[in-house]
């Protein structure tokens, strides 16, 4: 396997190039205006399956944007099946004045590729791409069997995956599920996730008067919708940093006491973290780290709020309408169904009965904790390490990918998370980027991937 690292000397500047080329494809999938940019994203990593030479490449449509599914079966049927997930679409790019540069223009700064979607997913998710090239364009063949399921649709409100994954169980069937869309702990140490959190996402709307009215006329004898929706979020909460909402905490997974010594010994900086986010103190639930808070513990936090007038100058108006959306993070073993149902009732119980309340709930998915001795794991640990000659620590990630249950459940296949990003990547903000030495550090790895598995037992 040394031959890897010369293929990726020899073909360092081709394969910089091509992550370039798809990176500065703006495939925003939440908004309209770029459907057609979404589709050409799509279309690229086809041409560079066909490239590779995968024995079957194909473009699927679906009620959004399209998945691209391709398949290496030259192993023979007696080989293991490793099933490869990633997404090629990316969030929006706002505020655009944040940027250093155009977002879909990528460059290098500081030994990092700086552009909309390097580490969310597209640099991730290529470097599979290319582990795959290595072996049919060096070796001739791939030491597993090796599927590709890619979707466009992660970053938008819906996703069709799993109805298709739900459909296609058989195309899909395979021996590990493989992801790379979470990050490292820290530059230089390699990080294996075990744990996501799952989430209840909510807009609520709160109609009182059925015009917009004079605060001076009617001020004091009306309900103001603002105050209201502000009054109701704030009821959800308690001052210890609890949700307040009846039943919330009764699936709650607890961390084992292992867990939290595993914690303790991450060389987390408190002083640091605070520095880098600019706040002076950390908030959040009494009796937990900063760790266990974001990694392992359920939250509520407020998404957006609008009502009124917020333009210049001053207009002294009493709102007819004034919405939020807010989500819940959930933890293992919590279901997001059930959370929707708790907070719709509770909404239901606190609601005053002088405005009209509409509740939405608007996406849903259920945390994941994968066990972190299984042997795709060990295969994983050990190309991590030989990639980048570091250790492997484990972590929990506080984020949520949705898709990770719906394969467990329908293919019952292992999934391993082998992220590559970083906390500092900025992802879903400005100066979104991903590091150089982990892309190439992580073709390495997906290499060395395929072929530690091929050699696990059955």
């Amino acid at each position: 396997m040394d031959n890897v690292a010369n293929y990726l000397e020899k073909n360092n500047e081709k394969l910089l190039k091509e992550l370039f080329d798809f990176l500065r494809i703006p495939s925003i999938s939440s908004e309209k205006e770029h459907k057609e940019d979404v589709k050409s994203a799509a279309n690229w990593i086809i041409r560079n399956f066909q490239e590779i030479v995968f024995d079957k490449v194909q473009l699927i449509e679906t009620e959004g944007h399209p998945l691209v599914y391709a398949e290496w079966n030259g192993a023979g049927k007696d080989a293991k099946t490793v099933l490869v997930y990633g997404h090629y679409d990316v969030q929006p790019v706002d505020p655009i004045e944040l940027w250093e540069s155009s977002p879909f223009e990528p460059f290098i700064k500081d030994g990092k590729i700086v552009a909309r979607g390097s580490a969310d997913d597209k640099g991730q998710l290529f470097t599979h791409l290319k582990a795959a090239e290595f072996y049919l364009k060096s070796e001739g063949k791939l030491p597993v069997n090796l599927k590709f399921i890619i979707e466009g649709e992660e970053e938008a409100s819906e996703s069709h995956i799993d109805e298709f994954i739900e459909q296609n169980p058989e195309l899909l069937k395979s021996d590990v599920v493989v992801i790379s869309d979470t990050e490292w702990f820290y530059y230089g140490m390699p990080s294996i996730c075990y744990g996501l959190r799952g989430i209840s996402y909510f807009e609520l709307e709160v109609t009182g008067p059925n015009r917009d009215l004079h605060s001076g006329s009617f001020g004091g004898a009306v309900d103001n919708p603002i105050q209201v929706l502000a009054w109701i979020i704030n009821q959800m909460k308690d001052k210890y940093g609890r949700i307040a909402i009846p039943g919330f905490y009764d699936d709650v997974l607890e961390l084992t006491e292992m867990e939290r010594e595993n914690f303790n010994k991450l060389p987390f900086d408190l002083t640091e973290y605070k520095a880098d986010l600019g706040v002076k103190e950390v908030n959040g639930e009494m009796g937990f780290s900063t760790l266990e808070r974001i990694w392992a513990r359920p939250t509520f936090d407020v998404n957006g709020i609008k009502g009124g007038y917020i333009g210049a100058g001053q207009k002294t108006v009493l709102p007819s309408k004034a919405s939020a959306k807010f989500s819940f993070r959930l933890v293992p073993n919590q279901k997001s169904e059930d959370i929707a149902k708790k907070v719709s009732k509770f909404i239901q119980m606190v609601a005053p009965p002088t405005v009209k309340i509409n509740l939405k709930v608007m996406s849903g998915a259920n945390p994941v904790l994968v066990d972190p001795n299984g042997p795709a794991i060990k295969s994983c640990i050990t190309s991590l390490e030989k990639a980048f000659g570091k250790e492997v620590v484990f972590m929990r990630e506080g984020g949520s990918i949705p898709v990770v249950e719906t394969f467990t459940k329908v293919l019952h296949a292992p999934v391993v998370l082998m992220g590559l990003g970083l906390p500092n990547d900025n992802i879903h903000s400005p100066n979104e980027s991903f590091s150089v030495d982990n892309f190439f550090g992580g073709i390495k790895a997906s290499a060395y991937f395929l072929k530690e598995f091929s050699n696990n037992i059955k």
